[in-house]
């Protein structure tokens, strides 16, 4: 082999390593970078505007129309650290009032956004039940859960639209905190460790929600002039709703009421 044709062959080999090396790096360096914005989660909608000098208030009281159904006891004795028996709260009547019904907007706010709240929602659990029985929170905002009794909890959601979990939280523990991304009514909340704690919470588009106290009233305060469809939720007793038209600066009563079960 001719020594000069040899060298020349190498040196071309050579320079083509190296201009295919170079046509790398030229393409790596094309290449665009992430956008760090485009990673982001997309801003939420601003608020839809209300003027203060024309909102509305819906009030009422929600009624069980018929006798009221015995509360049946809870024996809580198979952990010390429960309070022995306790009663159920799936159906709560004071005097014919009815407590723990959902009241909410349903129809009638169209496209308009709301402010999720910074302030958290809190769910205790106290006694080896859930307080309160019955809970509204906006899509979004968080929903802090504690622990206040000497025995270990296990909260568990199960839901039918928003991401099911299921955690343990000792005594003392951090409270735990969560959010509920869609929104959901009676979306159903036990314990693994203790079964017969339940309660509910109710995810919603709008701060237009209430939950009736034990003398059966609700008050839903700041709603702008319009139509509206009224959602009356109770666990066991399903749903009733109602249509009401409300003017500026308006004070609407609307009462309802829920009959026994049909067994």
């Amino acid at each position: 082999m001719n020594k000069k044709t040899g060298w020349t062959v190498a040196v071309s080999g050579l320079a083509l390593c190296g201009l295919l090396a170079l046509a790398a790096c030229s393409k790596k360096e094309e290449t665009p970078a992430a956008n760090p914005a485009a990673e982001q989660p997309a801003a939420a909608a601003p608020a839809t505007p209300i003027d203060p000098a024309t909102v509305a208030t819906i009030n009422g009281t929600v009624k069980f129309d018929g006798p009221a159904p015995k509360a049946s006891k809870i024996d809580m004795s198979q952990d010390p650290g429960c309070k022995g028996m306790n009663e159920a709260e799936n159906i709560v009547v004071n005097g014919g009032d009815l407590a723990n019904v959902f009241v909410y907007v349903k129809d009638g706010l169209d496209n308009r956004t709301f402010d999720v709240p910074k302030d958290p929602v809190v769910l205790e659990q106290q006694g080896c039940q859930y307080h309160p029985h019955v809970l509204g929170v906006i899509a979004g905002q968080t929903v802090q859960i504690k622990n206040d009794d000497p025995t270990t909890h296990n909260i568990h959601p199960t839901p039918k639209d928003n991401r099911e979990w299921n955690e343990s939280q000792p005594p003392s523990a951090p409270a735990i905190e969560k959010n509920f991304a869609r929104e959901e009514i009676m979306l159903p909340v036990k314990c693994n460790q203790h079964p017969w704690m339940k309660m509910y919470i109710n995810v919603v588009k709008s701060p237009f929600y209430a939950v009736t106290g034990k003398d059966g009233k609700y008050e839903i305060k700041g709603l702008p002039p319009g139509d509206y469809t009224i959602a009356f939720v109770q666990e066991k007793l399903g749903e009733q709703d109602q249509k009401v038209t409300v003017a500026a600066k308006d004070t609407k009563t609307v009462d309802q009421s829920f009959k026994p079960a049909a067994e």
